[in-house]
């Protein structure tokens, strides 16, 4: 059975330029994904939102995973937009996920030339866990219309993501199947 760390952003300070802020949208996406990755048969163990980057790191590197899955979003000049996907040169297996995540990015997002693959040997999660590990800058947080479009677009994301792990552990998933939201999360204005 695949096993990944799930990483959603703990940066609470990092607002956006259409309100709210990177942990709290990171972390939407990833309650988002749980009910996709139990019915995909993926374990996960996810970070909490009180945790530090090397309470993480720890984290995932105190048990074994097949891929460490980091969610965040990037304070870029405004006019960049997309998701920027970050990998190590180095790991061969985070490069097939990268690849694996921007597929599937590339069927959602507005624009798919804008979704970028990476290679990174300077973020902490990338070099200093011992999983592959892909790190996912979704969005530009300080763009308005990057925002509004995650925003709008959560549980696709999510869906979408979740996507990209089956495809990277060829597990067989019915992508014909809408995404479900939860009726208790109410998104703020």
């Amino acid at each position: 059975m695949a096993k990944i760390y799930l990483d959603p952003s703990v940066e609470e300070t990092k607002e956006y330029a259409s309100g709210g802020n990177d942990e709290f949208y990171m972390n939407l996406i990833a309650d988002a994904m749980i009910p996709y990755l139990s019915v995909a048969g993926i374990e996960y163990t996810r970070n909490n939102p009180g945790d530090t980057q090397a309470d993480i790191i720890n984290q995932s590197n105190a048990d074994t995973y097949d891929l460490h899955l980091s969610l965040r979003s990037t304070p870029a000049i405004d006019f960049q937009l997309g998701p920027n996907i970050y990998y190590s040169a180095l790991e061969p297996k985070a490069q097939i996920a990268a690849y694996n995540f921007a597929k599937n990015l590339w069927s959602i997002y507005p624009d798919p030339a804008l979704v970028d693959m990476i290679p990174n040997l300077a973020i902490p999660e990338i070099v200093e866990t011992t999983a592959p590990t892909v790190f996912i800058d979704l969005v530009n947080s300080a763009s308005f219309e990057d925002t509004e479009w995650l925003k709008e677009n959560v549980y696709s994301i999510a869906r979408t993501l979740v996507f990209g792990l089956t495809d990277y552990f060829n597990i067989p998933f019915d992508i014909r199947r809408e995404p479900i939201a939860p009726p208790d999360i109410v998104l703020p204005q």
